[in-house]
Parts: structure tokens; C-alpha cells; sequence
């Protein structure tokens, strides 16, 4: 399975929460970035984003002159953040679940920015698609709740939902690895007592 390391642009462009909009859009423009990520101010704060949706929404669709706004008055803190070990679907599911469309890959410092056309042009899910099975899918609920949390809060209604997600799948794993072992047993006495009644139905 391919990670978000794989695929993840390594050369990040950050701007300080302190410039101003304008100078987030000549960077943006320079670079040719749609978002640029937000330099923590001090080493426990954490990365925030801002992109040309900020922009767009917050000052230009209200008439706020970009040389007196700030990159903190619109960006997006903290943002959600990637493992560099996170397989690529759950990246894929991580982000049609919050609704973004990029992330910081951080483990202890940043190492890249994540977005759906790396996802869409380097990774190998249209080769090679995996279909995620429920262990799979309880790590999946569980960074989405995580990420959930940390964006709208421990006590938001999302945050509470989002982990009842994670003990739902939690409940239904439970329950196939007790069919599963039922199943087991069941066989092993027909292996033992083939002539018994259940056993020739169940053969049958």
C-alpha cells in the first residue's frame, strides 16, 4: 500500500501568521500554490493553512483590502494533519470525511503537503484498488475522528459523533470475530463427529 510519504510534495512553501493576505496572494502567484501552510509561532503551536478559498471567501467576496488583512484572520488553525505513514485510501477518506482538499504530512516536524491531485496522479489506486476491510476501516474512523476533534473541538456534537463511528465498526468487528469463532468450533466438532445430525445438515 502506497503512504502519504509516497506521494506527498516535499517542497512545502510557508508564510508567517503575521503577513498580510496580499502578500499570502503574490506567494501564491510566485509559486503556483492554491494554499500555502501557516508557520507555527512557537514549537507547541500548531501548523494552520490558509488557501485561495480563504482568499477568496473571507476578503474578496466582502471587499477586505488584502494589505490590512492578516493571514491569521482567515486561515484554518489548527488544520488537519497527515501521518507519512498513512496509507493513501485512508488519506483519500480522511479527506472526503472532513471536506478538504489538502494537509500538512507532519510527524513531530513537517515534511510535506498532501492534496487530491497527488492522490489522483501519483498514487496507484486505479492499478492497484483495495478494497478496506473492517479493521482497516476502524484505523480510517479513527484518524477521521481525531482530525474531527481537533478541528471543531473534544466537546463538539461532530467530535462525539465521530467517535460513536469509531464504536459502531469497533461493535461489528466484535460480532464477526465471534461468528467467525463459532464457525471454528462448529467445525472442528463435525471434523470430530461427522454422523452427528447438525453435522450432516450442515455438510449438506
Amino acid at each position: 500500500m502506497m503512504k502519504a510519504a509516497d506521494i506527498m510534495t516535499q517542497n512545502v512553501v510557508t508564510i508567517r501568521g503575521s503577513a498580510t493576505v496580499a502578500e499570502a496572494v503574490k506567494l501564491m502567484k510566485d509559486k503556483g500554490l492554491r494554499a500555502l501552510i501557516v508557520e507555527p509561532r512557537y514549537e507547541a503551536d500548531p501548523y494552520g493553512i490558509i488557501s485561495e478559498t480563504d482568499i477568496i471567501y473571507k476578503v474578496a467576496a466582502f471587499g477586505h483590502d488584502p494589505k490590512q488583512m492578516r493571514v491569521y484572520e482567515i486561515m484554518t488553525k489548527p488544520c488537519v494533519v497527515v501521518n507519512p505513514d498513512l496509507g493513501v485510501e485512508y488519506v483519500a477518506r480522511l479527506f472526503a470525511q472532513t471536506r478538504i482538499r489538502r494537509a500538512p504530512v507532519i510527524e513531530g516536524t513537517l515534511l510535506g503537503i498532501i492534496s487530491v491531485s497527488d492522490i489522483l496522479r501519483k498514487s496507484d489506486f486505479v492499478e492497484r484498488p483495495k478494497q478496506l476491510f473492517i479493521e482497516d476501516r476502524i484505523e480510517v474512523a479513527r484518524e477521521e475522528a481525531r482530525a474531527i476533534c481537533k478541528e471543531q473541538g473534544d466537546t463538539s456534537a461532530a467530535c462525539a459523533a465521530a467517535w460513536d463511528a469509531v464504536e459502531e465498526l469497533q461493535m461489528v468487528a466484535a460480532d464477526q470475530r465471534k461468528k467467525k469463532q463459532e464457525a471454528a468450533s462448529f467445525k472442528e466438532y463435525c471434523d470430530e463427529n461427522p454422523d452427528a445430525e447438525e453435522c450432516r445438515i450442515y455438510e449438506d
